[in-house]
């Protein structure tokens, strides 16, 4: 790929995985131009067969684009590519427990993010107004209402589908809460989750927080009440394009231990529940997270996220293996990783 020419991309302010893969082209010091989706589709860029943000657009052998979602499977395009300043670490530990923490950002604290900012009237009034309005300003505020309140609607009518209710609610507040205390507390000991340099959890967390720290206003009070590190620590990783280069991480802190328990604690009866109703062939599934019921549509991605985390345990040699056991065991989630503590 030829490094001088810019990345394109589409995505948008509202969405958390653009952010995270913005900050990620930040870092790595790749050009990029964003685009909106409107200019994505008057550019002609093809469609990728699931729409998805953001969406990136690689040139191919024919002259044309190939569009590419996923932000997981971006960033490893992408240390490919543009092999300087890796953002996934060489240590096999550190990797996989680097992508468990990147994938409870992108699939469970995107809960989060969607009960706040639809569960609750203010939050669901603000996103509404704002999120219809960016990419493009110009319009009458009538119009602009008529749009806010048709996709408040829509996106209200979907909390049920990523598991938030009256029943969840309580489980989903009382988990960002505790994640507050504890990534307040690593980022008391570390810049970064594992060390001095940045890694694929740091920017997936990052995004979801673009929105629950800096955006909706319930959960955007709560960390400023509680964790005042992280509301300025998501400044920060908005652009690291100045930072020095660091040293790789080798090792996995101890200050990761409380989070990875409360992974354990919260997403990983989820992950199991879910790939527990796929294999019997359900489209729902129940079971029950820190004491409480919980019961949601299943997602045929999150098992598959589940297959990858499980095919990076058993390509670790047998010390990472050994250690990786030990905190899996410590966390509970030996299941997660091991299917079955295999």
């Amino acid at each position: 790929m030829a490094a001088s020419l810019p990345l394109l991309l589409h995505g948008a302010p509202g969405s958390p995985y653009t952010r995270k893969m913005l900050a990620v082209l930040r870092y790595k010091r790749v050009a990029y131009r964003l685009l909106s989706p409107a200019q994505a589709k008057a550019n002609g860029l093809p469609q990728p067969p699931v729409a998805l943000l953001p969406t990136f657009y690689f040139p191919d052998a024919d002259g044309g684009y190939q569009p590419a979602v996923d932000s997981t499977p971006l960033i490893r395009r992408l240390d490919r590519d543009y092999a300087a300043r890796p953002v996934v670490e060489a240590a096999p530990l550190v990797a996989i427990i680097d992508a468990l923490i990147e994938d409870y950002a992108d699939e469970w604290m995107t809960k989060m993010m969607f009960h706040y900012r639809w569960h609750f009237a203010a939050d669901a009034e603000k996103a509404a107004q704002i999120l219809v309005r960016h990419g493009n300003t110009v319009g009458a505020d009538e119009e602009f209402a008529r749009l806010a309140k048709m996709f408040g609607d829509r996106q209200i009518g979907r909390l049920s589908y990523v598991g938030s209710n009256e029943i969840t609610a309580p489980v989903i507040e009382a988990s960002f809460v505790r994640f507050l205390d504890i990534f307040e507390n690593m980022l008391a000991q570390s810049r970064f989750v594992f060390g001095d340099k940045p890694c694929a959890a740091d920017f997936a967390l990052y995004g979801q927080l673009t929105q629950l720290a800096h955006f909706d206003p319930t959960p955007l009070a709560l960390t400023l009440a509680r964790a005042k590190r992280i509301f300025a620590w998501v400044d920060d990783m908005e652009d690291l394009s100045g930072l020095d280069d660091a040293a790789p991480i080798v090792a996995v802190p101890a200050s990761v231990g409380p989070l990875l328990a409360e992974i354990g604690r919260v997403y990983a009866p989820v992950m199991l529940g879910n790939e527990k109703a796929l294999v019997a062939g359900q489209t729902t599934f129940s079971c029950e997270v820190d004491g409480r019921a919980w019961t949601q549509n299943c997602f045929p991605y999150h098992r598959k996220c589940l297959a990858v985390l499980r095919g990076l345990f058993a390509g670790l040699g047998n010390s990472d293996r050994g250690a990786c056991l030990e905190l899996a065991r410590v966390a509970g989630l030996e299941e997660v990783l091991a299917a079955g503590g295999d």
